[in-house]
């Protein structure tokens, strides 16, 4: 089942032993230095859209027309699709640390680039550079995450981790608030801050990051073994003494045929053959979470404007944002606990309904309780949305993890993330005319129909992956014992 050349065999016990670790100090160093990327990302997005009329001002900005605004938004979320592709495969061919390191490097240098920013095309430039780094944090981040941290908290860290995402929105909307205030800052200078502080966020994390290992799972499968050994060896001692707690046995172990690399090809026929139902369940899980969120809160902000006549909306932005982390943070025990597909599920199809029903009611909905009702449906479709990532990252080989997340994401966010606000843009620009908030029902339903049709997908084909090692959920392409056909229910394989 693998190509390239084979360097060797060995029976390895690493994954057990990584997965009956108690949770320790060692375990924050890693959710603190890989995690913190979603809100560098949350930040981001969120300054950028209330930088809008800044960037306008050829006395403040840059003198950008609508047109070239919404460019500089398409161009960052281009950057980042193909950013996680590109990133993604060189994750699983070069080392999750190693692509953890480069991305976040990536990330840093093109804010500042941002910041320094002296016309459109120097602006424009910037934003796909920043995007193709995040991006690329996701494919790199969530794998080794999900390499490192025990499988008995695996769910609710990975959801929780990318519902983060939210502290940095939530922060970025209140930074907003003084740096866009003419009376606070030169705003020649506020909005150049603003992603200056983004970049000085990075490098603190960076500091951080250096002293997270690779994946030993990833070392053992590329001819490692020994590397990691030593740094399996050094967690078990450090957890030990964090804890005061002696560490079992295990008996549990997998053997492995070493290889250098595995073919592109050989990744993509298993996805798409070996792994068909989880394919359609990613496919179904990221669309609807991208559609949802590009549509409603990232023309958020328009619509609060445009109907409400709200002049301020950083307070509103950041009520929502909360909100949405919270949502994330306090349902992500259950994921481990009452079950992935029963959570996920829930949190589909309820987001789901919640937002047809804002969408029937719109029409006498203010600014005050369209932002509840927002915060509502966003406190469950956060976790759920959250909850893509971390299926796409555990359910597909090992070998396969990052470029499957990379693949999920830039499909997700190509279609959902890049339609949404283009429809949501027009309906509310056909709206405006005769300031009637119903016109944009429409994107609402539409979004409604994805939420429901992902979660009741994960009904049927999603994948009970709470409190399993990755290597059981899927076998690694090099492990000794042939893969069984199919996936999903009808898979000797949790299903």
């Amino acid at each position: 089942m693998a190509t390239g050349v084979e360097t060797g065999r060995i029976t390895t016990n690493i994954p057990a032993r990584l997965d009956r670790l108690p949770w320790a100090r060692w375990h924050w160093l890693v959710v603190i230095g890989l995690g913190t990327v979603w809100i560098l990302d949350g930040l981001e997005v969120t300054i950028v859209g209330s930088m809008s009329d800044a960037l306008a001002d050829p006395k403040t900005g840059l003198g950008m027309d609508s047109f070239q605004v919404g460019l500089a938004g398409a161009i960052y979320v281009a950057g980042a699709c193909l950013g996680a592709l590109f990133f993604g495969q060189l994750t699983d061919r070069l080392g999750r640390k190693k692509l953890f390191l480069v991305t976040l490097a990536v990330y840093t240098v093109a804010t500042v680039l941002t910041a320094f920013s002296m016309n459109p095309t120097w602006y424009l430039a910037a934003r796909f550079l920043t995007g193709a780094g995040i991006g690329g944090e996701y494919a790199a981040i969530n794998s080794a995450i999900d390499e490192l941290i025990p499988a008995k908290y695996r769910g609710r860290v990975d959801v929780a981790i990318n519902g983060s995402f939210w502290v940095g929105a939530a922060g970025g909307a209140l930074l907003t608030i003084p740096l866009l205030d003419p009376t606070v800052i030169d705003q020649s200078i506020g909005w150049r801050l603003a992603f200056g502080l983004g970049a000085i966020l990075a490098v603190g994390i960076l500091l951080v990051r250096r002293n997270v290992p690779e994946s030993p799972r990833w070392l053992f499968i590329h001819g490692r073994d020994e590397e990691a050994e030593l740094i399996v060896r050094d967690i078990e001692h450090t957890v030990t003494d964090d804890t005061g707690r002696s560490l079992p046995d295990v008996s549990d172990s997998i053997t492995i045929r070493q290889r250098k690399s595995i073919g592109v090809g050989l990744i993509a026929r298993t996805v798409f053959t070996l792994y068909p139902r989880r394919t359609i369940l990613c496919f179904s899980l990221f669309v609807g979470q991208a559609f949802l969120y590009n549509a409603f809160f990232f023309t958020y902000g328009d619509t609060l404007t445009t109907f409400m006549d709200v002049k301020q909306v950083g307070w509103y932005i950041a009520i929502f944002a909360v909100s949405n982390f919270l949502g994330a943070l306090l349902l992500s025990p259950l994921f481990d606990t009452f079950g992935r597909v029963k959570m996920i599920t829930g949190t589909y199809v309820l987001s789901g309904v919640l937002l047809a029903v804002a969408g029937v009611v719109l029409g006498d909905l203010n600014a005050v309780t369209l932002t509840a009702f927002g915060a509502v449906i966003f406190f469950f479709a956060s976790a759920g949305a959250s909850a893509a990532y971390l299926t796409a990252s555990e359910v597909f080989p090992m070998e396969t993890r990052a470029l499957c997340i990379a693949f999920f994401y830039a499909i997700g966010t190509a279609v959902g993330g890049i339609s949404g606000p283009l429809l949501f843009g027009k309906l509310i620009e056909d709206a405006s005319s005769s300031k009637d908030i119903t016109g944009i029902a429409i994107g609402y339903f539409i979004g409604a129909v994805l939420m429901i049709g992902g979660g009741l997908v994960e009904a049927f084909l999603g994948v009970k992956a709470e409190g399993q090692s990755l290597e059981n959920i899927a076998k690694p392409l090099t492990a000794e014992d042939e893969p069984a056909a199919g996936d999903g229910r009808t898979s000797p394989q949790p299903a």
